[in-house]
């Protein structure tokens, strides 16, 4: 049996811990989300994810005038994102995680909340989170920029979905992601999903993790319709 990392080592000591510590927070680029990831996280230091643009001052009246455009669908984001996937789906995808999950701390919940779900089972690691981003406009704009990987569409999903894969390497250790940006209307939602086992220090497999991430992005957008 190969070693983990010594970087891993030295983020989840001790071993009895280890289903429950977690790598770096990634869905918020907020300036008060915590935590923000490290150099010597093994999951990727930092993937570009969509965010919608949130803007009061061109938000419409109560009727739907203002300045021109139809009243927004989405209000607002979901007010429990981690209640957005049923358990079945976190425990299918995030093996041994809290289903419960953790949610993002955001200076701004009128227009942007997520969750998140990480855990080792065995040696194989998992993480997923998701992030839902509301303009105050009847469109969102969504960044292109989803992933470090190349992106395609995915079709059903929303007014307009991309998914990007990626693998990265460190301290031998590769982790394969996966990131869905998909937009409804006003709303973005973005789904970040990755693994690798720390036993082989093999990343998770490609169809895994990209069927992983687009299942719980159309789970996620759905949650906006109740």
């Amino acid at each position: 049996m190969r070693s983990l990392p010594l970087t891993l080592v030295a983020r989840l000591l001790p071993v009895a811990v280890l289903a429950a510590a977690g790598v770096a927070m990634t869905t918020s680029s907020d300036s008060d989300a915590q935590p923000k990831p490290s150099a010597s996280s093994p999951r990727p230091s930092a993937t570009p994810t969509a965010t919608a643009s949130a803007d009061p001052t061109s938000a419409p009246t109560s009727d739907g005038q203002g300045d021109g455009t139809a009243a927004p669908r989405y209000p607002e984001p979901p007010a429990k994102p981690c209640g957005t996937l049923p358990a079945g789906t976190v425990k299918e995808l995030v093996p041994e995680a809290e289903t419960a999950g953790t949610r993002l701390k955001t200076s701004d919940a009128t227009h942007r909340s997520g969750c998140s779900w990480h855990a080792l089972s065995g040696f194989d690691y998992r993480w997923l989170d998701i992030t839902y981003d509301v303009s105050a406009s009847a469109s969102a704009r969504a960044r292109t920029a989803q992933g470090s990987g190349p992106s395609t569409a995915v079709p059903g999903l929303g007014d307009q979905a991309s998914v990007s894969l990626n693998v990265t390497t460190d301290d031998d250790q590769r982790i394969r992601e996966a990131v869905v940006v998909a937009r409804d209307a006003n709303a973005v939602v973005t789904v970040t999903y990755n693994g690798g086992d720390f036993e082989t220090h093999e990343a998770a497999g490609t169809e895994e993790i990209r069927k992983g991430a687009i299942t719980a992005a159309k789970t996620a957008l759905a949650a906006l319709n109740g």
